[in-house]
């Protein structure tokens, strides 16, 4: 379901605050930290029931550590634990993506990186998933990003400052699969696919996925992704 601006937003309400929705670094730092202490109190109990068995993997180090004595031994892993939970942390919010909505403009940041698009650059906002996606006026995608933030307040928020919002992808139908040497690419478009599927593969290519993604679209393809399958249309279909 396509939801229209809000007609409110042709009113005194285009001169609102901007919207900004980003993850709370409380409750994911809160999150982080207690996960983190909970691993290392339970590595300590791991390492206590490892040093019991005849033969176990990691037995040496499980003995190391189950020789240091207590209380020091629980409140050192729960320390070390809590610290690289506190390190994920930081990590989870420089990875997770801040939107900015106001009747001017739309900015998504994510890793320290801002992309901007004024108000007659955009058409459609919605959710595929668990990203945001961003549609200019020709069909072409502005913007894919991986989002953790609620949807129904991204709604809100796109809507009250007067953009069009829907529900899910109007364009679903017009994926196609890709294959190796697909016809009816652009020129170029295969082999920025063939590298992207090579990316997708490695536990490590999210960048390098993310960075080929723009390249097609520069090109004039928009893609998407189910279970490292990629999936491609034309803005002009």
């Amino acid at each position: 379901m396509r939801k229209e601006p809000d007609a409110r937003a042709d009113g005194g309400d285009r001169a609102r605050r901007p919207t900004v929705l980003a993850e709370s670094t409380w409750a994911v730092m809160a999150v982080c930290i207690a996960g983190g202490a909970v691993l290392g109190g339970l590595l300590r109990l791991l390492a206590g029931w490892l040093v019991t068995l005849r033969w176990a993997p990691f037995k040496g180090p499980a003995k190391l550590l189950d020789s240091i004595p207590e209380p020091g031994l629980t409140i050192g892993a729960v320390t070390v634990g809590a610290l690289l939970g506190l390190l994920m942390g930081f990590i989870a919010l420089h990875e997770s993506l801040a939107v900015r909505v106001s009747a001017s403009r739309v900015v998504l940041t994510v890793r320290d990186e801002s992309q901007e698009f004024t108000r007659d650059k955009i058409r459609l906002a919605f959710p595929d998933g668990r990203q945001l996606v961003l549609l200019g006026r020709g069909g072409e995608e502005l913007a894919r990003e991986d989002c953790g933030l609620p949807m129904r307040r991204l709604a809100a928020a796109f809507t009250e400052h007067g953009y069009a919002w829907a529900d899910a992808d109007p364009h679903l139908a017009e994926f196609r699969r890709w294959v190796p040497g697909t016809p009816g690419l652009p020129e170029g478009a295969n082999p920025l696919f063939k590298a992207r599927a090579k990316a997708l593969g490695k536990e490590d290519g999210a960048e390098d996925a993310r960075e080929l993604r723009r390249e097609l679209a520069k090109l004039g393809v928009v893609v998407r992704d189910e279970k490292k399958r990629q999936y491609w249309r034309m803005p002009s279909q």
